[in-house]
């Protein structure tokens, strides 16, 4: 019996033939390809092959469902993607189908989050279908190809797959998402795509595709596309490497499409004349066992799905995040967008659009006609090779407004285009054209024309010729998701926003100006303002005037709003929680119990949720936390956030509360013990530095009397300042200050040393780093301000030009990096020091020179108490005045106090009015 093909089957293997020199494998795969373009048409269930983004796809489609009308379709495309597809229409495409899954169960917890979109066009055959299928009564859709979850069973490795680079810009409108390529047909011969791309004198695929399947089937009938799309399917198949893993699972998921078909063909008992598969036409050509609707086809075992709960969204999409998603060139999702839209007028095909879908101008979708009854299949393929290319002819007046409009463009973005340029593009578009075997000069003839003519060697905007091009020739589409097809969270953060009065589905900066005294009602978008400042990219809300920090209030603020740019983040959230407060709520739990939390990332969290959530007990709970994650730290890395935190916390608490929670009481007195114990250590550890054992004595000083009063004990520190031996002379200096602070070491012994450092050459080239340790003491020891100003001004007086200069700069790096906060302290207090006018230096004295020596300072510490009743007080208790006379390392004696003699001009005057004091001593008795 003869095949429709057999002609065609002749005439390739006499060409084979012919070819002798050629390879072995040429004739088993041109009689292949006829082989399996026989093979899919004679499958009793209609398959429609399609390549993704294709207006020649879209139009075929469109043509086919009008003339066929199936009552089923089958359409590649995840099958638990099958509940969004009904709110596409309240969006306005491109969109994106999304799921999404946070908490894992069966895959690796490092992956995680998992993400897949499969992107929706208006320029695709499988968006013509779902309108179809969504707006015609009794037709039912049904998607076959695997879910997500079998997605990720099936990748080597979900962690690489899920976290692939993300892109830029709008780019990122996908983010690190895998994508589902639904008609994907692409050779994945490396070097048949070279071959086709350098004979065919084009430099991307896409431009391939356009110029020699995309032109010559924009008209062709359905049989003829048909055939022509197994028959490319088929090569590209057959020349892809059938020992990757890659080409074992598309085999899978053919084996998994046609089990799918098979079971809802058996359970609603549809008519197969009735129904139409629609895939890649890579999958057309499919020659596996399982493959076919014949009920007694061998089934596919399907695994079961994992655990993980997976949820599901629409996400704005764009051009160019599909083009960076699936690798395709820059601007060819655009070019065929304008192509779709110029092929409908050209063919006058009525295609089908979602009923209610945002788009400016959308006419009502014509009556469906009665259906074609289906004829024989004949061969249309042989005619379609032997035949010349049916490629369009020039549209001169498509060119002239391109090259028109171009130079428009560029004048606007800084070129200094003219209509000379104008001419040139024209003429260079026709002759690149000519050059590359057309007639018509395509898109991207007309772009490298234009990059010739017009661009010249710098770029005097943002933006140059080339991406001009693409904003001319369709620009980088941006949809967007309808406020009915958002979540919950998403719905709920727009409502709360809705007082601002702003439209926040505009994909422009707007400005939002809250006074909060005037209108406290704002108070409440104010606060949610700021929790969408934590939990969403910095650009999507920005605040302009007002801050969010512990113990401030402010009564205006002035925010820029750019949340239509930013909807997939919002959607997003939606997956994480209903509000925006569960949320941030599960996020601060997230990062103070994660595996590599620590004690200052713990107490972040307990400020945070000061500032945004004001919840009691989720704030407890995280200064719980915050006090195990720091008994359990074993290195001090982190010391001066942890300083810096509770010191911020306490401050908070004491100005707003009657008492410390029980949590930070405990954090202090845990604090105190740590870091005694780990004192000795820090101090001699090569990868601790000064900055790090500076915050740890600022924090057992800052927090001593707390500390003391909660029971820790004083001597514990002291032990752990006498186990302390340094080497480098930036903790030597700051050892010094502890034990000054301890009181062990005087203040004039001090002194003592730093001169003996000065006078010594062998260690003048460390002394910045002696400075820089004197410094960061002044975190734990704060009155150490005048000597380290003494310090300073006794080196650049005493030493040498040629001591001095060298270590000017190592002085002024080190106190950068290593003591940048504490600086301006010191320049405080050498403010107070030194004159303030140039007049007063030449009468100034320092005042560390004024001051007497330990050793002549007995008579002075001898002095007889002034008179008064002060004088009268120190001489009858002199307990505390002996105390700080030994710290300060005074010693002297006491003698009897004057006598003292009242003022005589003082005791008339209250002789003559006794009235005040009378009042005085009423008030005091009272």
């Amino acid at each position: 019996m003869s095949r429709p093909f057999d002609a065609l089957r002749e005439q390739l293997l006499g060409a084979a033939e012919a070819l002798a020199d050629g390879p072995a494998a040429l004739p088993e795969i041109l009689a292949g390809m006829v082989d399996d373009v026989d093979h899919a048409l004679r499958e009793p269930l209609e398959i429609f092959p399609v390549c993704h983004h294709s207006p020649a796809s879209a139009l075929a489609m469109a043509r086919r469902l009008r003339e066929k009308q199936p009552k089923v379709i089958y359409l590649e495309l995840c099958e638990d993607l099958a509940p969004l597809l009904t709110e596409l229409r309240n969006c306005r495409l491109p969109v994106a189908l999304q799921a999404f899954a946070s908490e894992l169960e069966g895959f690796a917890k490092e992956s995680a989050p998992l993400s897949v979109v499969a992107p929706i066009t208006e320029a695709s055959a499988e968006y013509q279908a779902i309108a179809y299928a969504l707006d015609t009564p009794g037709v039912e859709l049904v998607l076959v190809d695997r879910s997500t979850d079998h997605v990720f069973q099936w990748q080597p490795d979900v962690s690489s797959s899920a976290g692939a680079d993300d892109p830029q810009g709008e780019d990122a409108l996908h983010g690190d998402a895998v994508g589902v390529e639904i008609g994907d047909l692409r050779p994945r011969f490396a070097e048949l795509e070279e071959h086709l791309l350098h004979h065919g004198r084009v430099r991307h695929w896409s431009e391939w595709w356009e110029q020699y399947v995309e032109q010559p089937l924009a008209g062709a009938d359905h049989d003829t596309y048909r055939q022509v799309m197994v028959m490319i399917g088929s090569l590209f198949r057959r020349l892809a490497p059938h020992d990757s893993r890659r080409f074992a699972s598309d085999e899978d998921r053919e084996r998994y499409m046609w089990t799918r078909i098979r079971e809802h063909l058996a359970r609603s008992g549809a008519d197969r004349a009735d129904c139409l598969y629609i895939c890649g036409a890579f999958h057309a050509s499919s020659r596996v066992p399982e493959a076919g609707s014949e009920p007694g086809t061998p089934d596919f075992a399907i695994t079961e799905r994992t655990a993980t709960t997976w949820l599901y969204g629409l996400i704005p999409s764009s051009h160019s995040a599909i083009e960076a998603q699936f690798g395709l060139a820059p601007g060819s999702v655009s070019i065929a967008a304008a192509a779709w839209q110029k092929s409908l007028l050209r063919t006058r095909v009525k295609p089908f659009s979602l009923a209610g879908q945002k788009k400016s101008g959308r006419k009502k979708a014509a009556a469906l006609p009665a259906p074609a009854a289906a004829g024989p299949v004949t061969d249309q393929l042989s005619g379609y090779l032997t035949g010349p290319a049916a490629l369009d002819a020039l549209d001169e007046e498509e060119l002239r407004g391109w090259c028109v409009d171009i130079v428009r463009l560029a004048r606007r973005n800084g070129y200094l285009a003219s209509t000379a340029d104008a001419i040139a593009v024209f003429e260079t578009s026709v002759l690149l054209a000519g050059m590359r075997g057309r007639r018509r000069p395509t898109p991207y003839d007309f772009q490298d024309a234009a990059v010739t003519c017009i661009e010249k060697e710098t770029v005097p905007g943002r933006r140059d010729v080339r991406r001009l091009c693409e904003i001319l020739l369709g620009g980088d589409r941006i949809g967007q998701v309808g406020y009915a097809a958002l979540p919950p969270l998403a719905r709920d953060v727009y409502d709360r926003l809705a007082p601002l009065g702003l439209n926040l589905e505009q994909r422009t900066i707007q400005r939002a100006l809250l006074d909060l005294a005037a209108q406290p009602e704002l108070t409440a978008c104010s606060q949610l303002l700021w929790m969408l400042r934590y939990l969403l990219p910095d650009q999507a809300v920005r605040p302009i005037m007002g801050s969010r920090r512990l113990g401030e209030k402010h009564i205006q603020e002035s925010w820029d709003l750019d949340l239509g740019r930013h909807q997939r983040t919002i959607i997003e959230l939606g997956y994480e929680g209903v509000t925006v407060e569960q949320v941030l709520e599960q996020r601060l739990r997230r990062s103070a119990w994660d595996p590599k939390a620590t004690a200052a990332t713990a107490l972040k969290a307990v400020e945070d949720s000061l500032l945004f959530l004001r919840s009691p007990r989720l704030t407890d709970e995280l200064g719980t936390r915050a006090v195990e994650l720091l008994a359990a730290e074993r290195t001090v890395d982190e010391a001066p956030a942890v300083l810096r935190r509770i010191r911020r916390l306490m401050a908070h608490y004491r100005t707003t509360e009657p008492a410390l929670p029980a949590w930070c009481e405990r954090f202090v007195t845990e604090g105190y013990a740590h870091y005694c114990t780990l004192l000795p250590t820090a101090f001699v550890a090569d990868d601790t530095g000064v900055r790090q054992v500076g915050a740890m004595l600022g924090f057992l000083f800052s927090m001593e009397s707390l500390a003391l009063s909660l029971g820790c004990d004083r001597t514990q520190l002291e032990l752990a300042v006498r186990q302390s031996h340094p080497e480098a002379p930036a903790k030597v200096a700051l050892l010094w200050a502890a034990r000054h602070q301890l009181g062990a070491l005087p203040l004039a012994d001090l002194r003592v040393r730093v001169d003996e450092l000065l006078a010594n050459p062998l260690v003048v080239p460390a002394v910045p780093q002696y400075v820089s340790g004197f410094v960061q003491a002044l975190e734990p020891v704060p009155r150490l301000a005048p000597f380290v100003v003494e310090t300073l001004s006794k080196a650049f007086g005493r030493l040498p030009h040629p001591v001095l200069l060298p270590w000017l700069p190592t002085l002024i790096t080190t106190l950068r990096s290593q003591a940048a906060e504490l600086v301006p302290v010191l320049t405080r207090e050498a403010g107070r020091t030194f004159p303030a006018t140039l007049a007063g230096i030449d009468a100034w004295t320092p005042p560390w020179r004024s001051r007497p020596s330990p050793a002549t300072s007995a008579p002075a510490a001898a002095a007889v108490p002034g008179g008064g009743p002060a004088g009268a007080l120190l001489a009858t208790h002199p307990e505390a005045a002996d105390g700080i006379a030994a710290l300060l390392g005074i010693a002297g004696e006491w003698s009897a106090p004057a006598t003292t003699v009242p003022d005589s001009a003082a005791a008339d005057l209250l002789t003559r009015h006794p009235e005040t004091a009378e009042a005085v001593s009423m008030l005091i008795n009272a």
